[in-house]
C-alpha cells in the first residue's frame, strides 16, 4: 500500500496503477448535494440547527464560510466530528459582498436567507462544474411569484424582497428542477407562507429537504404531480436537529470500483434506496449487488450477462441521477456488450468526460451532444489525464483502476469539490493511489 501523505499537505497530482480486486468495506461522508440545502434551510429558518454527518467537501466548506460572512454564527460540538451549530448571529445593515460564491453552484441557494436578513440579495452568478447551461430563468420566475423583484447584470443578479407579506403562492414549473423546487421551498420558509409546486422534483436531496421542515413544525404533503407547504404555527421556537444523508453518488463511484476490478465489498453510511436504480445496471450486467437499508454490496461477479447497460439520465421521479452516469460509463468500458449513455440534463458533461477517457484508449461514439454509444470491453492504457469537473475525476479514477500501466490524475481541487478523500476511500479498498505533491 502506498504511504499517504501527511495531512497538512494538499497533492496535486495522483497516481494510479491497476493490482488486486477491490475488497474491503468503507463509509461514505455526507451528500454535498444534500448538505448545501439544508444549510440554506437551517439559515432560511433563523433557528439554532445542529446538523450531524457534514462532508468536508470544498463546496460545503465554501458554503460555510458565506453564511459566516452574512452573518450567520457556527460552532463546532467537542467530540462530535462532521456535526455543526448554526444560528443567527449579528446582521449588518448591507447584504456582504459574495464574490466567493461564484465557485460555486449552490450559492443561489442563499437567496432566501439573504432576502430575510437584508431584504435583497446580490449574488455573482453560479459556478462550479462547467458541463452546458444550466440557467438561472427558473430561479427567477420562484422569487417573481413571490413578488420579489429580479434584475440580471453582466456579473450578478439581484434579488429584492416583496414589500408586502405574500399570501399562498402556487407555481408550476415546466421541468422538474431540483434547484428551483429548493429555492421555492426554502422562499416560503422565509415568507411564512403556503406553497404548491407543481411538478416538482422529488430527488432524495429534495425529499430530505422536505423532511427536514417538517421535523421543524412545517405541513408537508409530497407526491408526484404536487408538492404542498403549509407553516408552522410557532416557527421560533426549540432548536433543531437534522442529518444529512449519505452521499449516494460517492456510493455509485465506489460500488463501480469494485465492480470494474472484479472485486467485492460493502459500501456503508447511505440510504439503500437512493442507490437502488445504478445497483439493478449492475445486477442486469452480470455483477450481484444486495441492497439494505443502510448500504450497498458487491458480490463477486458471476458471468457477465453482456445485456447493454443503458443509463440515461432523467429528473422523472424515480430517474436516474445524472451524476451516476459517468462512474457508470466508466465502468461499462469493461463490460461486454454495447451500452448506451445519456444526459440532456447536463448538455456540456460529455464534451469534458469523454476526450479524458479518449486519453485512455477509450473508443466513444456521440450519437449527439448529450448520447453516446460505447462498446465493450475494451483495452485501456494509462495516460496523464485531468478531472475537469467532479464527476469527470471519479470516472478516470474508475478507468485508470482498469488500464494498463501508470495513470497520472490531476486537477484534484474539482474532484475535492465534491468529495473529501475519495482517493483515501479506494485505498481503504487496496487501490494503489498515490498521492504526489511539487
Amino acid at each position: 500500500m502506498p504511504a499517504t501523505v501527511p495531512a497538512t499537505v494538499v497533492p496535486r497530482t495522483l497516481t494510479v496503477r491497476p493490482g488486486q480486486p477491490l475488497t474491503g468495506a468503507v463509509a461514505v461522508d455526507g451528500s454535498k448535494n444534500a448538505c448545501l440545502p439544508l444549510l440554506a434551510a437551517a439559515a432560511a429558518t433563523r433557528r439554532h440547527v445542529k446538523l450531524s454527518n457534514v462532508p468536508a467537501s470544498a463546496d460545503v466548506q465554501l458554503m460555510l464560510r458565506l453564511l459566516e460572512r452574512t452573518g450567520f454564527r457556527l460552532s463546532y460540538p467537542v467530540g462530535e466530528p462532521g456535526s455543526l451549530i448554526l444560528w443567527p448571529g449579528a446582521f449588518g445593515p448591507t447584504a456582504p459582498d459574495l464574490a466567493d460564491a461564484a465557485r460555486i453552484r449552490g450559492s443561489y441557494y442563499l437567496v432566501p436567507a439573504l432576502l430575510a436578513t437584508h431584504g435583497t440579495a446580490r449574488l455573482p452568478w453560479p459556478g462550479g462544474c462547467r458541463i452546458g447551461e444550466r440557467g438561472m430563468d427558473e430561479h427567477f420566475r420562484v422569487y417573481e411569484a413571490f413578488g420579489d423583484v429580479v434584475q440580471a447584470e453582466d456579473h450578478h443578479y439581484t434579488v429584492t424582497a416583496s414589500s408586502r407579506r405574500p399570501g399562498p403562492v402556487r407555481l408550476d414549473l415546466p421541468f422538474r428542477s431540483r434547484g428551483a423546487t429548493v429555492a421555492a421551498v426554502l422562499r416560503a420558509v422565509v415568507a411564512g407562507c403556503r406553497l404548491v409546486v407543481g411538478n416538482p422534483n422529488l430527488s432524495p436531496e429534495t425529499t430530505t429537504l422536505l423532511a427536514a421542515l417538517q421535523e421543524s413544525g412545517w405541513d408537508v404533503a409530497a407526491g408526484e404531480e404536487t408538492i404542498a407547504l403549509g407553516p408552522p404555527a410557532d416557527s421560533t421556537r426549540g432548536s433543531l436537529n437534522w442529518w444529512v444523508p449519505g452521499d449516494k453518488i460517492e456510493a455509485g463511484i465506489l460500488a463501480c470500483a469494485l465492480a470494474a476490478t472484479g472485486g467485492a465489498g460493502r459500501i456503508e453510511g447511505l440510504r439503500g434506496p437512493d442507490v437502488r436504480l445504478p445497483a439493478d445496471l449492475l445486477t442486469q450486467a452480470g455483477i450481484p449487488v444486495t441492497v439494505t437499508a443502510d448500504a450497498i454490496t458487491v458480490h463477486p461477479a458471476g458471468q457477465l450477462t453482456g445485456r447493454p447497460v443503458r443509463a440515461m439520465a432523467s429528473l422523472a421521479p424515480n430517474g436516474l441521477d445524472a451524476d451516476f452516469e459517468p462512474a457508470l460509463m466508466a465502468l461499462a468500458l469493461g463490460l461486454p456488450g454495447t451500452h448506451l449513455f445519456g444526459d440532456s440534463i447536463n448538455p456540456g458533461r460529455h464534451g469534458n468526460l469523454l476526450p479524458q477517457l479518449a486519453r485512455l484508449g477509450a473508443r466513444i461514439d456521440e450519437l449527439s451532444p448529450t448520447q453516446c454509444r460505447l462498446a465493450g470491453p475494451q483495452r485501456l492504457t494509462g495516460a496523464m489525464v485531468e478531472a475537469t469537473d467532479i464527476r469527470t475525476g471519479s470516472a478516470l479514477l474508475i478507468a485508470a483502476l482498469m488500464a494498463r500501466g501508470v495513470t497520472m490524475l490531476t486537477g484534484l481541487d474539482q474532484l475535492r469539490r465534491g468529495h473529501a478523500d475519495l482517493p483515501g476511500k479506494l485505498r481503504t479498498l487496496g487501490a494503489d493511489i498515490t498521492p504526489v505533491t511539487w
